[in-house]
């Protein structure tokens, strides 16, 4: 049988069943996430007790992520997903339950951010780790693209299908997403391939023991001694800080066009359809050009695209401008996880990947607590133009990079990636997956 890098992505079945579920869980999260905006609001009209909800999904992600990398560096990661998802269909059909009785309280929106977002967390690092082994090193950038590319196209109507079930029934969103969590559980339980190497497993499908602050500590200590790795993954949080700001001085922006709610929709429609655009060339890309390459080009792309949001006259031009900037930027995502996927060695790729995810995040959640005070102290032409010039510094630190612009994605082997002696692979599979 070939191997999964030698086998074409499509005919992958282990990669299909992980695709499939992803791309149902992705349209059960955007119809949910757009309600939940719509039910916070409803429940008081109060703007800070919708912040505090939200804010408290993001603090679970920044909180957890550092430990959630451990975690699934030590855990069957097969198993841990599974088991996040049914976490997160048992929260979202509780809370669901809570809107049916008319027994909604903030108390219960609290729990259920925090919930969600700490099994969010868990999954996503499982995931990123799990995916070399899934689909082999040689078709990490394919598999990266598609990922990215269902994810986009899902946000493309994600909005509008969230609307339209909302407004036939307050509980059927969260209905839809907790039967969404259960199918991808479904997905995962028929996959049969191992999710890491079994030589750093234990009896038990535990990893071998060790303290998990420790873990956590090897993981930042590992991606910090990696140059190139830490230099660009530290660029991508500068750009997240900026895309935190960003997302509200657009908001800002169209308003002062005087542009209707769903006119302002549009806007955000662009951009999904840029990304989508983006995820369908992320593969030749990745495999045509350096990682580093791709992240100076990117750079300097927005650069040059966002201070032209000032100039747009009406929501048809912000929603051109903003699908010309999104296009770019998933090709970055695709070649920076795959880089730093086939470089981590199997036993730290949950830690590599969670601490990563953990300082993108909490850079877009301070960019967006900064972008605030950003417009109410320049205004929001202003303010577009100072985000510019950010941008312009995180190009030219790049360009100027010579190890991190030419680097390039190219899968390890090495012993790190070595079966256990005298296992055949059908015992290892039969130790991981059974």
């Amino acid at each position: 049988m070939s191997g999964p890098s030698e086998r074409s992505l499509w005919r992958n079945r282990a990669f299909l069943l992980l695709f499939s579920g992803q791309i149902v869980s992705s349209v059960g999260d955007q119809v949910q996430d757009f309600a939940l905006l719509l039910l916070l609001i409803g429940m008081s009209g109060r703007t800070g007790q919708v912040g505090l909800v939200l804010g408290l999904n993001t603090a679970s992600f920044l909180v957890f992520g550092p430990f959630a990398g451990a975690l699934v560096d030590r855990w069957d990661r097969r198993r841990t997903m599974i088991g996040c998802e049914l976490v997160r269909a048992a929260a979202t059909g509780a809370l669901a339950a809570a809107i049916w009785l008319h027994d909604l309280r903030l108390p219960y929106m609290c729990a259920f951010a925090v919930l969600t977002g700490a099994a969010s967390t868990l999954f996503q690092a499982a995931g990123a780790a799990a995916l070399p082994n899934v689909v082999g090193p040689g078709r990490l950038p394919q598999a990266l693209g598609a990922s990215q590319g269902a994810v986009n196209a899902v946000r493309v109507s994600g909005a509008p299908l969230g609307a339209v079930v909302y407004t036939f029934s307050r509980v059927m969103p969260f209905l839809v997403n907790s039967v969404s969590f259960l199918a991808s559980a479904v997905t995962l339980r028929f996959m049969r391939i191992p999710f890491q190497e079994y030589a750093a497993m234990a009896p038990g499908g535990r990893r071998r023991p060790s303290g998990v602050v420790a873990d956590t500590r090897e993981g930042l200590a590992w991606l910090w001694h990696q140059p190139v790795i830490r230099f660009l993954t530290l660029v991508q949080t500068g750009d997240s800080l900026r895309y935190g700001s960003g997302y509200l001085v657009i908001m800002s922006l169209a308003e002062a066009v005087h542009a209707k709610p769903a006119q302002i929709g549009f806007v955000f429609t662009g951009a999904a359809v840029g990304a989508l655009c983006g995820s369908i060339t992320a593969r030749r890309a990745v495999d045509r050009f350096a990682v580093g390459q791709i992240a100076v080009a990117m750079l300097w792309a927005q650069a040059l695209i966002f201070p032209l949001y000032v100039l747009a006259p009406n929501a048809l031009a912000l929603g051109v401008v903003a699908a010309a900037e999104s296009v770019i930027a998933p090709i970055y995502v695709v070649a920076i996880g795959a880089y730093r996927l086939s470089v981590a060695p199997d036993h730290l790729r949950g830690r590599a990947a969670a601490a990563a995810q953990s300082l993108t995040t909490g850079a877009l959640a301070l960019g967006t607590m900064l972008g605030g005070t950003l417009i109410a102290v320049l205004g929001a032409r202003t303010a577009t133009l100072a985000l510019a010039a950010w941008l312009v510094f995180l190009a030219l630190v790049t360009t100027l990079n010579r190890r991190a612009r030419t680097a390039r994605t190219q899968p390890e082997h090495s012993s790190d990636t070595a079966v256990v002696a005298g296992t055949s692979p059908s015992q290892q599979l039969d130790g991981v997956a059974g």
